[in-house]
């Protein structure tokens, strides 16, 4: 072979090779009309038992943070969850939890991910980093080999919101899948139907669903949860609610702003009790 030939035989095989890396690093792309850069959302977060009455447990919150930035040169959202405890609560169970989530803007698959866990006398700090295109998760701990597209805990909310329930009826539910202690856990979450919900933001048109949880020291059962979900184009999370080994937990919306869409299941009446409150 002479040497023309073999100069053409390589650039060949490495134009061969750019042909199946690039190919290899074709990700989903998800239509995404449920939240944008900048919304932020406060839930207050009660429980309740016969021993200690209805009360105040803590404040949690959701935010995409407002800022654009990259992750692997790509555009990625900034997800944040916290969750503390408050008041009497804190003196039998204390909580000061925090996760972010670098989110590929065009697939919402996680490419980082941030736990600070504290709760009671449980520490969990960890950080995942996310190879899509190797089908790893690279944990403080361990390297694993992960479906495409798996999430962390916090993204799959935010996955959830786009999925497109047209045509769905109750009792169908939606597979979902998560990386959480060095391990992929399979879930679901089933459709229940449609229901107005009571809140402290006024009556609310909802989605409900039934997510699976994780068995274990807090819940007894795969499905001790209610999820209620603005019938909006938003898909906000407006109540959960859940009994747990002692007792019971509700988190209810109580603040937003930063919506990409209007606020349209709301009851209209209640909306302009909201916007236009009177003066005392």
């Amino acid at each position: 072979m002479s040497i023309k030939n073999v100069k053409i035989f390589l650039i060949s095989v490495l134009l061969f090779s750019l042909q199946q890396q690039t190919g290899a690093q074709s990700y989903r792309k998800i239509e995404n009309t449920a939240f944008e850069r900048g919304e932020k959302l406060t839930f207050r977060v009660y429980y309740h038992s016969a021993l200690t009455g209805k009360v105040t447990a803590g404040e949690a919150g959701l935010e995409v943070k407002p800022d654009a930035v990259t992750r692997n040169g790509r555009p990625v959202y900034h997800l944040v969850g916290t969750g503390q405890s408050k008041g009497a609560f804190n003196l039998f169970f204390k909580v000061d939890d925090r996760f972010e989530s670098f989110v590929d803007a065009e697939g919402l698959f996680p490419w980082y991910f941030i736990r600070r866990t504290r709760e009671g006398g449980y520490k969990k700090d960890d950080e995942v980093t996310f190879r899509q295109n190797q089908g790893i998760a690279v944990s403080r701990n361990a390297v694993k080999k992960v479906p495409q597209n798996t999430q962390d805990i916090l993204s799959v909310f935010y996955y959830a919101r786009t999925l497109d329930i047209t045509g769905v009826n109750p009792g169908e539910s939606f597979p979902l899948s998560f990386f959480l202690d060095d391990s992929v856990y399979v879930s679901k979450i089933v459709f229940l139907g449609r229901e107005e919900v009571k809140t402290s933001l006024g009556t609310i048109r909802c989605l409900k669903f039934k997510p699976m949880v994780i068995k274990g020291d807090v819940f007894s059962e795969p499905y001790p949860m209610q999820l209620y979900i603005s019938d909006d184009a938003n898909r906000l999370p407006i109540l959960a609610q859940s009994a747990v080994i002692v007792g019971s937990v509700k988190m209810e919306l109580i603040s937003f702003k930063g919506l990409r869409n209007p606020f349209s299941s709301i009851v209209p009446a209640d909306y302009r009790q909201i916007a236009n409150p009177k003066k005392k």
